[in-house]
Formats: structure tokens, sequence, C-alpha cells
């Protein structure tokens, strides 16, 4: 069936947030007094859910990881969201995938409130039919419920639907709905993390996930 619709990913897809996640990352070890891991460290940490990564970053069950996430967000809310840079050929792959009528969703983790802001910021929002990320109380930050939550709420269609992304949880969370996955390399995760998760289709560049698009059935 001919792909009508596609989700992209946020982060490490679209945009280039390394600057804005890690720094607000190393905001709040500073604040916690715990060692500061250097930007090139945290590399990892773009991509999961953030309270997780903390848990990883610091002792779980402690109340710790939570406080950190708080902290993380003071700045990112304020500076670290726009720490961002759009992937040259971004805008120009989903204006003509709009002129060839395909349907366009953002699937993140990321909270949704800082999607929007980072997508209005770069006016990139008028790509876009609908916006759909986690909340702020943690809930939608598995990436399959959060694609079960956009398939249902927008009434389409798993077999004619792609999913675009960087890391394994994109890849794993659309096939748990039979959806076609293309994966990025120029992002975070890397070609081997999305051949191993079983990426359908792999893309070096923007350019190319519009190659790949045009070529499906």
């Amino acid at each position: 069936m001919k792909i009508e619709n596609i989700l992209f990913d946020l982060d490490g897809t679209l945009t280039d947030p390394k600057v804005g996640i890690t720094r607000s990352i190393q905001y709040a070890m500073k604040i916690l007094a715990r060692p500061v891991p250097s930007a090139d460290d945290l590399l990892w940490c773009i991509g999961p859910p953030l309270l997780e990564s903390f848990r990883k970053l610091l002792p779980p069950d402690t109340g710790l990881p939570e406080t950190a996430l708080s902290f993380y967000r003071e700045r990112f809310n304020a500076v670290g969201k726009f720490e961002n840079e759009v992937y040259p050929g971004i805008p120009e792959i989903l204006d003509e995938l709009c002129k060839q009528e395909v349907i366009l969703f953002v699937a993140t983790i990321k909270p949704a409130v800082f999607a929007r802001d980072i997508l209005a910021h770069f006016d990139l929002m008028r790509f876009f039919k609908g916006v759909y990320g986690s909340e702020l109380n943690g809930d939608l930050t598995d990436k399959g419920a959060l694609i079960s939550h956009i398939l249902r709420n927008e009434r389409i269609a798993a077999d004619c639907t792609l999913m675009v992304g960087d890391r394994s949880y994109d890849i794993l969370g659309a096939k748990k709905h039979g959806i076609l996955t293309l994966g990025v390399t120029y992002g975070f995760g890397g070609q081997n993390e999305l051949i191993e998760a079983g990426a359908d289709f792999i893309a070096a560049s923007p350019h190319q996930i519009l190659e790949t698009v045009k070529n499906l059935p």
C-alpha cells in the first residue's frame, strides 16, 4: 500500500539538539554536585527518556534522578530548547513531501510542549498536521505507546504509514504496530544500532529520505 503518512522523530532526525540537551544535563549534574560528564560522553542520552538516562547517571531509588530531571527542564525550557539546529535539507524535503500530499506528523518522546516550541522557533510547524510527544508527568515516554496513541487519535492505518527516526527506540516502537521504518544515520544511533533494531530502510541524509519515499510502492 502506498505510504500516505510519515511519522518523524524530532531529536537526531529533524534537528540536532546536542548542545541544548547536553548542557542542560550538565547543568543538573552541577547543581547536584555530581561529576559532570563531557558533552560527547552524554550523546547516549539523546533519544531515550531522560528520566531513564538520569537513573543511569545517578543512584536510582534515591529521588536524585527525578530532581535532576526537574533541574534539566528548568534550563532546557529557558534556553536549551533553542540551542538546536535544523539539519541541512530538512525544510526542503518536508516541503516536497507535502507537495506530494503525504501527511506528516512528529512523533517524539520529548515533551510535546517543548517539541512545539522548537518546531515553531525553526518555522517547521507548517509542515505537520500534528505534533505528538510525551507529557511532563511521564506519560507516553514509550515510543510504541506514543505511536499507538497517534494511530488511534488520527485514525490512520499502520500499513500506509512510515516511521523515520535515528534510534532503535523509533524502529522498535513502530514495528510493534507493523509500520515500515526508515533509520537515519546522520543522527545519534548509527547504522549498526538501526540495522540491529530491524530498520526496513536506511538513509544517510535527508535527501535519501525523500528518495526512499519516492521509490516505495
